[in-house]
């Protein structure tokens, strides 16, 4: 402690130096004692450095000073309270100084200390008084208005103190109003601009009184309008503060909006630009509330957009607007003709520009108006893109784009299956116009400005994107242009690459005949890109020659296009940068992709070429670095229909790629194993068996289920080797399939990967290779379950059953003679009254499997063994004799399926089974085969449609869903007829049944479920609370699957899925369990499916929804049961990226919640489980933060950073917090989850 004091106390003796030097030295070594976190000073070291910081801040020397300031910012957290009272106090009074570098440096000393406050956050209550301190001081500089300097220095400290504290000063909150008001009156700009940023943190914090004691001053101001000044500044004040808080602004927009209006018809062009800036606030920031007021601002804008009073468009289309203009210059002229007008007093293109950003604004919120902006916005833009003026004309680029962008259909599985209906006009509409763009651009596309030659290619780019192919017949109007731009060399390298990427995306967009006519003009200026010393151009012109190459000669396609005279030229330009070893790396990587596609697409006009160009693929695939873009290249090469000759490198570059089998990068090995099958399918004869035994002994490493993917691929390639190289496999045939059986064997193998040891397996059997017949692999296949001991644990997973039953089916479709053999072996395994509960499963799955594609009926005695199982005492045989059962009969229906029906009427006891395999009958039977039995099941089931057990209802709800899609036309309104139904069950089954009809590819029953979704849906309204949930869990089937169904009827379908989501009273009961009381709550499990509807909306409907009542009922489900909660923090994450504004305008209401849960404490006796649900809901409140933090802006939220800072207070919190975000920069961006 002595020593550090000691120190301290020679260097503040050092700072009394004559020398500036040793002053300043000293004043270094102070900050840098003062950053350590270790040090502790005495009150007496306090005082002194206090004492001597504040008296160097006076110093004669600028850089002392300096020094000194910064000295301040560490010295605030580690001096007492009232020392830092003591430095404001005096930085105070400096501020009002008559020396000039006095203020400014006192003024720099005030925001360091500012910044340097701890937060609200962490109670201290330094801060606070501090702050009460410095802002009563800058109220009173602010409101003397001798020195203008002053007065702004001080309206920026206090700016900064509210957007950092302002939460805290709300005691001066209304001082703090009354001081700045008057400060817009100011006859300087610039202390009413600073005034009108200090209002914009103020409403941020203050409470309601305050805002509505402000924003009525202002709307009292604006109708007084004593000065066109005065009006400007009140306008601006109110687009600040929509845009810091929007939300609160809306409920005086009635007002306002008038006000605004009126005043953009004053004869004024700055007001005019601020009346806009206003408005473009209005609309991104209170969109709800100016919805009705869209149109005639929208008006005003297309009025305000052609405003261009000194300037004569010489074109005939313009003359009725020039008649329009000249009445509205009428008045203007006359003022004028006293002083000659020049070009530089002109400012009616600010007009211009923010009637342009206006109009952006409101095409990139108003999805809904599409077709309206089509019909009038589209027209009048495309008139504007000669505007003279490029900052203005930038900006109407931006705003056709924004428009080109809304346009752009959505490309997802959701809107596939609903192709045509509303999607299609505004692009029908946009399409009629493209004549009318090109026309307008296409002369720009040659002007000097870079500028606007930038504007119209990425205004094309979009529009290349939006209309795949629209541009074909306007290729030669563009064509100049693209030439022009690409060969100008006084054109800047970013307008070369916008150049290239345009033509990249126009060359992948349309058909390759359209180009053919003006290749030759355009490949010299791309290959002479390819030479550009600037990587970047370099870059972009590979990949845009690599498209050239497809285009100029497609190969999935005849084509007259010659080609000769081009392929010099691209392959020596090519083949420079590929040989180049010292170019960056992604020319690199683009050099190779072309060369690759040069030779897989020209590679026969090449001759002499070929053999040293694939040499340097070869040294390509030595190196590391380039290793996987050669593989793919060589994959590219080996595919190509024109045979190119690879012998030169096939003996050196197939143990490279074996080796490559044994790297730990799986993007790398995917890619090689791809590689290597098209490699041995296409150039089997030119292999050496060493070749290929070099990659056989990497494989059986790759085949686990670590990796199902690479495992797939492996076992692809391996089923490609036994048919072309047969005697290959015979070497390692015991290693690779020892792995397979493994995989067989694994819980986690299903679909591609199973599908692909199926493959092998019969490969194998018909090729007869290996020493593996048939017998001796349905022994390795069967035999852990046929070895297990004798009791009825299942050792292996229930998956694996099935997997071991698929691959029997497999082989004895392959080898037919063996098959009835087995099946026979089956029964009698079953029947054996020794077998283990495994066989017995293990019997009826094979049995299954078999059914399904062939004929069973020479087998007598199945049937009796089947229904005989089920009375087995394991619940698993019975399930897969059910199975066995269902399979059976879909392979031969004439036999078994009456049969059947029969049992079904009959068996009382054994029904839920039979209908299990009914469903399975159902469901894998073609519809043409069933067709003559529909008229029975159907009218089975709808005897066991009002089963008290809910088990059996669902199942015979799946068959009827089911059985509809065989012939909806006639059976659909048989169901509808059934809703009218006296019993809640069959109300429910029939809601079920259509839940099963939905299913997410295009069916015929579409179009007539769409005419009758709407009567199903009644049943969300149905007295029976089952009834209920079924018709949500249809109605989010409808959402997820076929959006399109139900689109239309949401404005009559939400208030009645809302009301769902609310939590009933009545349904709540007490249950007791011995000495403790549980409450119980029955309407629980229809919430959740109601919040699960709301959450598939979010996916699908967006556009549909009214996002505010949408969130009134998200924020009620953050407090409701811990399911709920999870699902609603789920909705929120997703909320936050895809309407970032309207969450904004909630976050007060939202972000409470969320600080509840994240901040909850267990109780101490609790049991694990309660411990583990705690964290989980943590966890999930901690991502909706994470994902709120990143809302762009979010950070002007007080309440969003104090919570920030809450967070980082708490360690708890703050482990938390940094854990999730390691783990969402882990996973892939989209964050898209599944609710069904």
């Amino acid at each position: 402690m002595t020593n550090v004091s000691y120190h301290i106390s020679n260097l503040l003796e050092k700072m009394t130096s004559t020398d500036k030097d040793f002053r300043f030295m000293a004043t270094n070594d102070l900050m840098m004692e003062l950053q350590k976190d270790s040090i502790k000073l005495d009150e007496d070291s306090e005082k002194k450095v206090v004492k001597m910081l504040l008296k160097l801040l006076e110093d004669k020397n600028g850089e002392v000073q300096n020094l000194a300031v910064k000295c301040l910012g560490p010295l605030v957290s580690k001096v007492k309270e009232y020392q830092v009272e003591t430095i404001v106090d005096s930085l105070c009074t400096n501020m009002l100084s008559d020396k000039e570098q006095l203020r400014d440096i006192s003024s720099i000393g005030l925001k360091t200390v500012i910044s340097e406050l701890p937060p609200a956050s962490t109670g201290s209550t330094m801060t606070a008084n501090v702050c009460k301190k410095i802002t009563a001081q800058l109220t009173g500089a602010i409101g003397k208005q001798e020195d203008v300097s002053v007065q702004l220095e001080a309206l920026d400290i206090l700016s900064d103190m509210l957007s950092r504290l302002g939460g805290m000063l709300y005691t001066f909150h209304s001082s703090i109003l009354n001081c700045l008001l008057p400060q817009l009156r100011s006859p300087r700009l610039a202390v009413r601009k600073r005034a009108i940023i200090a209002l914009g943190y103020l409403v941020l914090t203050c409470n309601g009184n305050i805002f509505s004691e402000l924003m009525e001053h202002l709307l009292a101001e604006l109708k007084r309008n004593e000065s066109t000044s005065t009006t400007r500044t009140y306008i601006q004040c109110i687009a600040g503060i929509s845009r810091q808080a929007g939300h609160r602004t809306g409920e005086y927009l009635e007002k306002i909006i008038p006000l605004v209006v009126r005043y953009c018809n004053v004869e004024d062009d700055e007001l005019r630009e601020y009346c806009f800036q206003a408005f473009e606030s209005f609309v991104r920031r209170c969109p709800k509330e100016i919805g009705p007021h869209i149109p005639s601002v929208m008006g005003l804008c297309l009025k305000y957009i052609t405003y261009d009073p000194n300037y004569n468009y010489d074109n005939e289309e313009e003359e009725e607007e020039e008649e329009m203009m000249e009445t509205e210059n009428g008045e203007d002229e006359e003022q004028e003709s006293d002083d000659e007008y020049s070009d530089d007093d002109d400012i009616s293109w600010k007009v211009r520009r923010s009637a342009a950003k206006c109009l952006e604004a409101i095409v990139s919120t108003r999805h809904d108006l599409l077709q309206d902006f089509y019909k009038t916005l589209s027209p009048v833009l495309i008139g504007r893109f000669k505007e003279r003026e490029e900052n203005v004309k930038a900006d109407i680029f931006c705003a056709y784009i924004a428009l080109l962008k809304q346009t752009l259909p959505i490309q997802s599985w959701l809107h596939a299956s609903d192709a045509g209906g509303k999607e299609e006009i505004p692009l029908t509409m946009l399409q009629n116009q493209v004549p009318n763009i090109i026309k307008a651009l296409h002369k720009q596309l040659k002007e000097k400005s870079i500028k606007s030659r930038q504007g119209c290619f990425s205004l094309l780019t979009e529009l290349a994107n939006v209309l795949p192919g629209c541009l074909a017949d306007h290729i030669p109007a563009l064509m100049p242009g693209i030439i022009f731009s690409l060969a100008d060399k006084s054109s800047s390298s970013n307008m070369r690459i916008d150049t290239l990427s345009f033509l990249h995306v126009l060359l992948c967009n349309h058909q390759p005949e359209v180009f053919h006519p003006h290749i030759k003009a355009l490949l010299p200026p791309i290959v002479s890109c390819i030479g550009d010393p600037f990587y970047k151009i370099t870059s972009e012109a590979l990949l845009v020659t690599q498209q050239l190459v497809k285009v100029i000669r497609p190969l999935d396609k005849s084509c007259t296009f010659d080609v000769k005279p081009f392929v010099k030229d691209l392959f020596s330009g090519t083949l420079k940068r590929l040989k180049a070893a010292d170019i960056d790396q992604e020319v690199k990587e683009r050099a190779i992709s072309c060369m690759g596609q040069i030779v897989c697409n020209l590679g026969d006009h090449l001759s002499g070429d070929l053999p040293p160009t694939l040499k340097i693929f070869l040294e390509r695939l030595k190196n590391e670095i380039t290793r996987l873009t050669t593989v793919k290249a060589l994959t590219l090469i080996a595919s190509s229909p024109l045979k190119i000759d690879l012998r030169p490198i096939l003996g050196e570059g197939f143990p490279i790629l074996a080796s490559f089998l044994r790297k730990n990068q799986r993007a790398l090995k995917l890619s090689t194993l791809t590689a290597l099958d098209i490699l041995i399918k296409n150039y089997s004869d030119s292999l050496k068996p060493a070749m290929v035994e070099s990659v056989l002994t990497e494989l059986p490493a790759l085949i686990s289920e670590n990796d199902l993917h690479v495992s797939q691929v492996a076992i692809v390639f391996l089923t490609t080797l036994a048919k072309v190289y047969p005697s290959s496999l015979s070497k390692i045939s015991g290693s690779v399939l020892s792995e397979l059986f493994q995989l067989v064997h694994s819980p986690l193998l299903q679909g591609g990967a199973l599908n692909a040891i199926i493959d092998f397996f019969q490969a194998l059997v018909i090729t007869k290779t290996a020493n593996m017949g048939y017998a001796e692999l349905m022994k390795q296949l069967t035999s852990p379950i046929y070895s297990s001991p004798g009791g009825a644990s299942v050792t292996l997973h229930k998956q694996a059953y099935y997997s071991v039953a698929k691959c029997v089916a497999a082989l004895s479709s392959a080898c037919p003679k063996e098959a009835t053999r087995v099946a026979s072996q089956f029964i009698q395994d079953v029947k054996n009254p020794k077998s283990s509960a495994a066989v017995k499963m293990l019997a009826f799955l094979s049995l299954a499997e078999m059914g399904r594609t062939m004929n069973l009926s020479a087998q007598k005695e199945l049937k009796t063994v089947i229904l005989e199982a089920f009375a087995s005492p394991s619940e698993e045989v019975k399930s897969a004799a059910s199975y066995a059962l269902g399979n059976i009969s879909a392979g031969n229906l004439k036999e078994y399926l009456p049969f059947m029906l029969k049992e079904i009427g009959s068996q009382p006891k054994r029904q839920y089974l039979l209908l299990h395999s009914l469903k399975e009958v159902i469901s894998s039977s073609p519809a043409d085969g069933l067709k003559p039995y529909v008229e029975d099941i159907w009218a089975l089931l709808f005897n066991h449609c009002e089963c008290t057990e809910e088990g059996t209802r669902n199942v015979v709800a799946e068959c009827l869903g089911k059985l509809a899609l065989v012939n909806p036309s006639q059976l659909l309104p048989r169901l509808k007829k059934q809703l009218s139904s006296g019993s809640p069950h069959a109300r429910s089954t029939v809601v079920t049944a259509i839940k099963f009809t939905i299913s997410d590819q295009p069916q015929p029953i579409d179009v007539l479920l769409k005419g009758c979704i709407g009567d199903f849906l009644k049943t969300l309204q149905d007295p029976d609370l089952n009834v209920r949930r079924v018709a949500l869990a249809m109605f989010n089937s409808a959402a997820h699957n076929k959006p399109s169904l139900i689109r239309d009827l949401l404005n009559t379908i939400l208030p009645h899925l809302y009301n769902e989501t609310k939590i009933r009273r009545e349904l709540i009961r007490e249950v007791e369990m011995g000495p403790f009381k549980h409450t119980v709550d029955d309407g629980l499990d229809v919430r959740k499916a109601a919040f699960e509807c709301m959450y598939s909306l979010l996916e699908s409907c967006l556009d549909r929804l009214d996002i505010y009542e949408y969130l009134n009922h998200v924020e009620d489900g953050l407090k409701d049961h811990y399911d709920i909660r999870m699902l609603t923090f789920i909705m929120l994450a997703r909320l936050s990226t895809l309407c970032p504004n309207a969450v904004l305008q909630r976050l007060e209401r939202l972000i409470e919640p969320l600080r509840a849960t994240c901040s909850t404490k267990v109780k101490a006796g609790s049991v694990k489980q309660e411990f583990e649900k705690q964290d989980e809901l943590k966890r999930s409140a901690m991502r909706a933060v994470a994902a709120l933090l990143t809302i762009p802006e979010v950070e002007k939220s007080p309440v969003m950073a104090e919570f920030a800072s809450q967070i980082r207070a708490n360690p708890e919190m703050a482990s938390l917090y940094e854990s999730i975000q390691k783990d969402s920069a882990s996973l892939p961006t989209t964050e898209s989850m599944d609710m069904n």
